[in-house]
């Protein structure tokens, strides 16, 4: 009987120590993408990127994405979008972001910036991982992280095979910064 009370207190302990270390939600610095199946909540992380954090929420406060299909789309990969012209060649009016890569481990759910070849050329086109993303660790700038609402972007309309590029595209509905959402 003691082993077992002392086992359960064990485990409340490290739950509690679990609970302390996860991030406090910070209003200012989430983001909620709804899709035609549900909202995404994203956690942005100024801690890793903060010239792109700092992009994105310029371009949410803007309203820039709302609208904006997912043109590029690989299952089992990750979904792409913010780029308004649909291509996967356009970007914002805002100057191209420097590279703030880190070694965080690219996973399920993570958010990072698009580019072309230049490591310094994020603009405003990001995707969101599915699995398999793990090698764009220490080549991509990570910048959030899916919270909530993983099954709703599961649910994006999937690109061709090869190639992701999806004819009839899902679009954002709307983007906002939680503090902001109304």
């Amino acid at each position: 009987m003691l082993r077992s009370s002392l086992a359960a207190l064990a485990v409340v302990a490290s739950l509690g120590f679990a609970q302390a270390q996860a991030p406090k939600p910070d209003p200012e610095n989430t983001v909620i993408l709804e899709t035609k199946d549900g909202p995404v909540t994203i956690r942005l992380r100024p801690d890793l990127a903060p010239k792109h954090v700092a992009q994105i929420k310029a371009l949410v406060k803007r309203g820039f994405y709302d609208g904006v299909v997912f043109h590029r789309v690989i299952d089992g990969f990750m979904a792409q979008t913010g780029d308004p012209t649909g291509t996967g060649t356009g970007g914002s009016d805002l100057p191209n972001i420097p590279a703030e890569f880190s070694q965080t481990p690219y996973k399920v759910g993570s958010v990072g910036m698009a580019r072309s070849q230049s490591p310094n050329s994020a603009n405003s086109q990001f995707f969101i991982c599915y699995e398999g993303c793990g090698s764009l660790t220490g080549s991509y700038t990570l910048f959030g992280e899916v919270v909530s609402g993983m099954d709703a972007v599961r649910k994006i309309k999937k690109g061709a095979p090869g190639s992701g590029q999806v004819s009839g595209p899902d679009k954002i509905i709307r983007m906002r910064l939680q503090a902001d959402a109304k």
